[in-house]
């Protein structure tokens, strides 16, 4: 999975649309291979992420959580270790 995608589930305080699209530009711009689309590409570009958006919302309005919210402070702190545990591993260390 690429490390730019993140967990959007089951969040304290709750996922905002914000963040959604944020993520749905992520995606499309991944998918795409392209940050900014040609004036050709416009509308295809902006339609695409509007539905993702749209999908992922209604996606995480229907998921049921079994386990407590996480935390962004908490996710964060995962990811640092991980970056860390990276680079360790990079140097050989």
């Amino acid at each position: 999975m690429c490390r730019n995608i993140r967990v959007l589930f089951n969040f304290s305080p709750p996922t905002t649309e914000a963040e959604v699209r944020a993520a749905a530009l992520q995606f499309v711009r991944k998918v795409s291979g392209s940050t900014k689309p040609s004036k050709l590409n416009q509308e295809a570009f902006d339609r695409a992420n509007e539905a993702i958006a749209e999908a992922t919302m209604r996606l995480l309005d229907e998921l049921v959580a079994t386990t407590p919210p996480r935390t962004r402070e908490e996710e964060a702190e995962k990811g640092r270790l991980r970056w860390q545990r990276r680079q360790q591993q990079q140097s050989g260390a």
